[in-house]
């Protein structure tokens, strides 16, 4: 491959899908910043018409975008097409969102004063976007940036290129101009060019902890910049005191290998009652034992496809291998079922006796359990972590529930629900180590435009009745 192009190749079956020109950051920010304001002196019926144009759009090309999305990532068609159809609602409940929290509004002033309250964009806004919901994921920033009147430079994940580049594609058919949705095809370098670069104003990113601390520390000098981070997760499913272990086993392995746990709000740590913990296993190897694993487009439709590539696939298998070193006693091995190809068998491993915990995100169909006798203990062990997301508790006790939301650590607490699955028209985000207090979804209307409060009068009068000498 040459060095000034990127390939994209299908998880499932090696073949390329997709090659382009590695794109240059400068370049790219420079039309932005020429672009925006121009379009933020647009009426903002007339960008809500244009992003509506694009959902049709999107609604337009939904077979051929769903298409695309699962031999780019390996997920399931039903799943693509899922994704799909949330990039289509994004437009809609945006817009909810921009005028409940970022719209217009008078305050209650002194007598001849008015306060009024508006929102101005930022300017120029970079999009990091990963490669587990390319489409989904960096259009929760976009819309919502589009919307408020910034331009938007987005780089996709280098490792699913071919579906933003189609994403910034339906953007540009609808009108939007092509000056303010900008596509920064490239890896890495590509990648800290776009965040470091002196002509953004601020940067949106989905993606793993590490990076998004390192995003964090680059931030750290230069304050007058909007940084938003949307990071992982470690997140815990607590199942205690519930008579229907089917709907608990099923609940658990959507949880944790959904997407084939490449999710941020995926399930890593089952944390179980000892007294539930042989009969829920059985019930859980039974259902694990049922799961598809298949590519894309096989029939029947798999539950999970491959992750993202042989290198990913190659780490999750040697980090089972370490929990297990650590004192693990695996429950269900993980097996690479196809040679040379990144599928993966879910593995299960019992880490209550192990010597030492690791607190980080491993991004697969991994499921550690965790065995407790009291409820307290549960719910410690389901905070010993640096991250803070997603929680599930899984009980027939509205008392325990209580207890668990008041005294867990996450953005996003269920009950009798997976720790996956967050409705976009609700804020998302979470604490630690998966955010930085800026939840997206539908808050990401607050960190895309920025409030500006007006103290107005049509005529100056003023008098001062105090500190002065007679005339």
């Amino acid at each position: 491959m040459p060095e000034h192009e990127l390939l994209s190749t299908e998880p499932a079956t090696g073949a390329v899908l997709w090659r382009h020109a590695i794109g240059d950051a400068d370049t790219e920010v420079a039309i932005a910043r020429a672009s925006w304001a121009a379009w933020a002196a647009r009426p903002l019926a007339v960008r809500i018409e244009a992003l509506r144009r694009f959902a049709n759009v999107v609604r337009q090309r939904a077979d051929a975008f769903t298409d695309l999305l699962a031999r780019e990532t390996g997920k399931p068609l039903w799943e693509a097409r899922t994704e799909v159809e949330t990039v289509i609602a994004k437009v809609d409940i945006s817009v909810t969102s921009y005028s409940e929290r970022t719209g217009q509004r008078r305050i209650e002033a002194p007598m001849n004063t008015r306060l009024a309250l508006r929102h101005k964009p930022h300017g120029v806004l970079a999009v990091l976007g990963p490669y587990n919901f390319p489409a989904h994921l960096p259009n929760g920033h976009i819309v919502p940036a589009l919307l408020a009147g910034n331009a938007v430079v987005f780089k996709p994940s280098e490792k699913t290129p071919a579906s933003g580049a189609f994403l910034v594609e339906c953007f540009h058919a609808a009108g939007i101009p092509e000056g303010c949705i900008r596509l920064l095809v490239g890896g890495p370098e590509q990648g800290k060019a776009l965040a470091s670069h002196p002509d953004i104003d601020g940067l949106l990113f989905t993606g793993s902890a590490t990076t998004g601390i390192a995003l964090n520390r680059q931030f750290a000098a230069r304050p007058e910049k909007i940084l938003a981070l949307e990071m992982g997760g470690n997140n815990p499913i607590v199942v205690w005191n519930t008579p229907d272990l089917y709907s608990a086993a099923v609940l658990v392995v959507q949880s944790a290998f959904t997407t084939a746990g490449q999710r941020c709000t995926a399930a890593r740590r089952l944390i179980v009652d000892e007294k539930l913990f042989e009969p829920l296993m059985a019930e859980l190897d039974k259902l694990i034992g049922r799961l598809i694993i298949g590519e894309p487009h096989a029939d029947p439709q798999p539950f999970m496809g491959p992750v993202i590539d042989n290198n990913t696939a190659d780490m999750l298998t040697e980090s089972f291998l370490t929990l297990s070193t650590m004192g693990g006693r695996p429950l269900r091995h993980m097996e690479r079922p196809i040679e040379n190809r990144p599928f993966l068998t879910p593995g299960v491993v019992d880490m209550t006796g192990a010597r030492e915990k690791v607190d980080v995100e491993l991004f697969g169909p991994i499921l550690q359990v965790f065995r407790k006798t009291s409820f307290e203990d549960a719910i410690a062990e389901a905070n010993d972590t640096r991250y803070g997301l997603s929680a599930s508790l899984v009980s027939q006790e509205p008392r325990l529930y209580d207890q668990f939301w008041a005294n867990i650590r996450a953005g996003i607490v269920n009950w009798n629900k997976p720790t996956n699955g967050a409705s976009s028209a609700a804020p998302f985000g979470g604490v630690g180590w998966s955010g930085n207090h800026r939840p997206s979804a539908y808050y990401a209307a607050d960190y895309c435009a920025y409030p500006v409060v007006s103290s107005e009068s049509e005529q100056a009068r003023a008098a001062m009745g105090v500190g002065l000498r007679d005339a």
